[in-house]
């Protein structure tokens, strides 16, 4: 009977409605359990339920006392119909408990039916699910205890897509989820492990996820990537480096080498070395180091127990050496004679008796830095594209000692790494123009100018070094000691850092102190040396002003990463003590530079920071802290801090360095960075729209990415001074080599810092962006981009750590320095079985101008004023004038005619064949970031890559036809000269910076 009426109210005309009856017999005691079941089946479908929820709603405490009923059969529907009926109530957690209760008849798939009944399932079923899963990370999250029937429904959440095959879904959601069984399962249930394995390894390493969870999955990745038949081992070595085993990866590299010295297993632990060297931190090499030399010792024949293998000169050293002291004269004295040509000694394939121990000693050198440095300065100077006339004529503007500052700056850029100091050669007396700090950066500019020249570091800088007669200022000297520590970033030594330790013991002024303790953290960076900081932390409380902000900057670089609690301690309470503000801010870069990459582990120390509500200071370490602890990491709820920081806090630094702040947090994503700051761009706060700037500058770098540039531009109008220069730098992170072809505007930039620069009334501190803007976007010879993060898309700390140190060249110029080590070579080099470059070629699926470099200038030539004659009063005069027009004229017209010939010769010559779609390149090749995925190696080419070329850096390559003679790339010396001769002549060196008043 009840199936009867409930048929017919169902057909009612209208469908059903007004379910009262029904709902009655629910919640009577006298209705029977049968009729019940009947009820609760027919609501359970949402076409009966839609349109009757509000009303079935009433009596939900009576559906849910039939499901408490053991009696009642249908008490799991009831569970489930109370959950749809809670669900369309809004009380998601009620429906999920409810869902739960139903147990399997809460189905994963939506029912079918009509389009409406299915669409409303697929809602409610959805919702659920969403529902669960957020219960269910909270819960695993927090440790808390899990409903089993929570865990049942979970369960057949991975199990419904395992059975489709969708394993890519189960990793995602396993890593949510924190179930690192499901993604062992799911691995497992693949077809090719291997690819599923390296694109987990690359979730988990960019992906937003704690600290002691990545370790979890990446022991179990590194474990499942060595039970398969052929190991990936480059990705074997990420999980390593993250899992922070330099044994295990020691090992690895012993087992490749241990193969037949003739396969490909020397080659892949060669890559492998060359990859540590460019994604590890200098702490972590240095391990790997002493691990492999516990290894090399055990091997008969090893370095260890042979003598010095014999050297060869290598031809990639000392174009320019400046002369000694004793060759020092005056400037306008007869120039001291010529250095011979110096040639660098590497010791060569030395040919002990075990040929482990010579691969063993080539993979050291890699990863010491030796062999990715020497190839990376023979492509910088093979490709150096420098514009001089661009530097000429910044040159012949300069007016101030601002712009005079400015333009040795952008030398030092835009000569990164190139080993050219011909405009420093060319005009001597102009530099030595330069006093006290502008002669400190000055003389360090040579740092950056020869960075990576380091076995000749010494001899470069020998006139500018502190001598026994101590100069009574001492800036060249520091400026010296600065470029010393630039030349060897992140890639210091026992010597480099002895020697800097030395001089900074007997320095004797604080500019000498200043470019020492700089020089010394920048050697030192990251080792986590003891020592170091300890002499370091003494100097610091020397409470010198200018001392003291290189001390607490050094401190920070030398223990970049560290988390070392003493050191936090120590230098935040020395904030607290000192009265000078230089000082409190170099601590608070020392301080931020502590928690690089740690996220969540720094949230304890930043916390104390941000609430330091009488000490703005402290509150900027704590907004620094976020930028470079979570660096890289997109962290959305951390860049809602940050606004929310821009927003409450009332200090302006406090606020500028907030934006800032966001741009390292999202310097992979320049969409998200736009969307959080685009509107701070319109900010009434000329430092918050500042920071927005160079926030997006910073997350846009190299991209060229057009939206950025377009809500940039119009602060290159703005009324503060500050937010023009800010503009005109972030705009050069974006261009810099970008072309007219990828991005139109590029042309019109570059005569717009031309503009700026030579326009006489504009103000120095933008005119100081201008010259700036100039040097970075054409830095390295047009061969270097601005690269925070390496090929794999991981933070890579040395461009993190000397973009945020630059950063504060708003206080102290010296730090414009520090941005050389965020430049990295936009380089595909190619090396053989014996670490030398083969000659071969790549080919460029596209055409050639789409990433050429740009045009050079051209010399304007001078205009020859005519000469007015004057009047002529006699008659013979007047005739021979006549008679020579008419001739002239002639000639114009004969003139004419032949022009008109020659234009219509012209056209048919104007037509040209189209440019090629594709071109190749030589190795070493400058292949910018848009080039790299149109890049191709032919299948039959003499030589295989051991990874795809697409990834660029240096790739190690199989010589498929090793019986062939092999043809190498010739090596160049500094400075670009190609000849190889010890004895052919050399240019000139040149003098100190020198300054005497009696020459103006």
């Amino acid at each position: 009977m009840t199936t009867y009426l409930l048929n017919e109210w169902k057909r009612r005309p209208g469908g059903p409605q007004d379910p009262t009856a029904f709902m009655r017999t629910l919640d009577s005691e006298r209705g029977s359990l049968k009729d019940k079941e009947v009820i609760v089946k027919a609501f359970d479908d949402w076409d009966v339920l839609t349109p009757t929820w509000f009303e079935v709603a009433d009596y939900l405490p009576a559906i849910e006392r039939l499901h408490e009923n053991k009696e009642f059969n249908e008490r799991l529907r009831a569970a489930l119909l109370a959950s749809k009926v809670a669900y369309c109530l809004g009380d998601y957690k009620g429906a999920l408990l409810l869902a739960l209760s139903a147990g399997e008849l809460f189905s994963l798939t939506p029912r079918g039916g009509s389009a409406a009944v299915g669409q409303q399932d697929e809602q409610y079923v959805n919702r659920i699910i969403e529902e669960a899963l957020d219960t269910y990370k909270t819960a695993k999250r927090n440790g808390a205890t899990i409903d089993a029937r929570l865990e049942a429904l979970i369960n057949r959440l991975f199990e419904r897509n395992l059975k489709k095959k969708d394993l890519r879904y189960v990793i995602g959601l396993a890593i949510d989820t924190r179930r690192v069984d499901m993604i062992e399962t799911a691995v497992k249930a693949s077809d090719d492990q291997s690819v599923l394995l390296t694109e987990t390894v690359a979730s988990v390493l960019e992906g937003q996820i704690d600290t002691g969870l990545r370790h979890q999955i990446l022991d179990l990745l590194l474990r499942m990537f060595c039970e398969l038949e052929q190991p990936d081992f480059v990705n074997v070595c990420q999980c390593l480096i993250k899992l922070e085993k330099p044994a295990d990866v020691a090992d690895i590299i012993d087992k490749l080498i241990s193969q037949d010295i003739k396969s490909d297993g020397a080659l892949l632990a060669y890559q492998i070395a060359f990859d540590l060297y460019e994604n590890a931190s200098q702490q972590f090499v240095k391990k790997i180091l002493s691990a492999m030399a516990k290894i090399d010792n055990e091997l008969p024949g090893s370095s260890a127990a042979s003598p010095a293998p014999p050297t060869t000169p290598v031809p990639i050293d000392a174009a320019s050496l400046p002369p000694t002291p004793a060759t020092q004269a005056p400037i306008g004295t007869p120039a001291a004679p010529a250095v011979p040509r110096k040639m660098i000694e590497r010791p060569d394939t030395p040919a002990p008796q075990n040929p482990k121990a010579i691969i063993f000693g080539r993979i050291r050198g890699i990863l010491r830095g030796e062999e990715t440095i020497r190839h990376h300065m023979q492509f910088l100077i093979k490709n150096n594209h420098t514009d001089m006339l661009v530097l000429k004529e910044m040159k012949d503007v300069v007016r101030t000692a601002m712009a005079h500052n400015a333009t040795l700056l952008a030398n030092g850029l835009m000569h990164l790494g190139t080993t050219c100091d011909d405009f420093l050669r060319e005009n001597l007396d102009w530099i030595s123009k330069a006093t006290n700090w502008n002669k400190f950066n000055a003389v360090a500019t040579l740092g950056m100018i020869h960075r990576g020249h380091e076995s000749s570091a010494l001899k470069l800088l020998d006139p500018y070094l502190p001598k026994a007669e101590a100069d009574s200022f001492g800036f060249k000297e520091g400026g010296s000691l600065y470029a010393y520590g630039l030349i060897h970033a992140h890639h210091g030594n026992s010597t480099v850092t002895k020697y800097l330790r030395e001089q900074l013991t007997i320095a004797q002024t604080a500019a000498v102190r200043h470019g020492a303790c700089l020089g010394l953290g920048l050697a030192t960076m990251a080792s986590h040396d003891d020592e170091v900081y300890a002499h370091l932390r003494e100097i610091l409380y020397m409470d010198d002003a200018v001392t003291g902000e290189a001390a607490g900057t050094a401190m920070g670089l030398t223990m970049v990463g560290s988390l070392s609690n003493t050191a936090f301690e120590e230098m935040v309470q020395y904030i607290n003590d000192t009265q000078h503000d230089k000082i409190q801010r170099g601590l608070r870069t020392g301080v931020a530079l502590l928690g690089y990459g740690r996220q969540e582990e720094a949230e304890p120390w930043i916390a104390r920071l941000l609430e330091a509500k009488s000490c703005a200071v402290m509150r900027q370490a704590g907004v620094c802290l976020l930028a470079m602890a979570y660096a890289g990491t997109g962290n959305a709820s951390v860049v809602k801090r940050l606004l929310a920081k821009v927003a409450s806090d009332p200090n302006n630094d406090v606020k500028r360095m907030a934006v800032i702040a966001i741009g390292f947090l999202l310097s992979n994503d320049p969409e998200q960075c736009l969307a959080y700051t685009g509107m701070l761009l319109e900010h009434f706060n000329g430092h918050v729209r500042y920071g927005a700037a160079m926030a997006l500058g910073i997350a846009c770098a190299g991209s060229g990415y057009k939206e950025a540039i377009s809500v940039l531009e119009p602060l290159l109008q703005a009324k503060d001074n500050f937010v023009r220069q800010g503009a005109l730098i972030a705009l050069s992170f974006i261009y810099i080599q970008q072309t007219e072809a990828s991005c139109p505007k590029v042309a019109e930039f570059r005569k717009t810092l031309t503009k700026v620069i030579t326009e006489k009334g504009e103000d120095s501190m933008t005119k100081f962006g201008a010259i700036l803007a100039q040097g970075i976007i054409d830095a390295g010879g047009r061969n270097v981009t601005v690269a925070l993060h390496n090929r794999n898309g991981h933070a890579d700390m040395g461009g993190m750590v000397g973009m945020f140190v630059f950063l504060q060249y708003w206080y102290w110029h010296s730090f414009v320095h520090c941005l050389s080590l965020a430049f990295k070579p936009t380089a595909l080099i190619a090396l053989n079985r014996d670490l030398a470059m083969p000659k071969l070629e790549f080919r460029s699926n596209a055409k050639a101008s789409l990433f050429a470099y740009p045009p050079p200038l051209e010399e304007k030539k001078k205009e020859e004023h005519e000469k007015v004659e004057t009047a002529i009063l006699s008659i013979t005069n007047k005739k021979r004038a006549a008679l020579r027009k008419k001739e002239s004229e002639k000639k114009e017209e004969k003139m004419e005619v032949d022009e008109k010939e020659e234009k219509k010769d012209d056209k048919k010559d104007d037509k040209k064949e189209p440019e090629a779609n594709t071109h190749t390149i030589d190795n070493p090749a400058r292949v910018v970031r848009l080039q790299m995925k149109t890049l191709a190696l032919s299948e039959t080419a003499r030589y295989k890559p051991m990874k795809p070329i697409q990834l660029g850096g240096i790739i190690m390559v199989k010589d498929r036809k090793p019986e062939e003679k092999e043809e190498l790339v010739a090596m160049v010396s500094a400075g670009g000269h190609t000849s190889t001769d010890a004895s052919a002549p050399e240019p000139q060196p040149h003098a100190t910076f020198e300054f005497s008043i009696a020459n103006y």
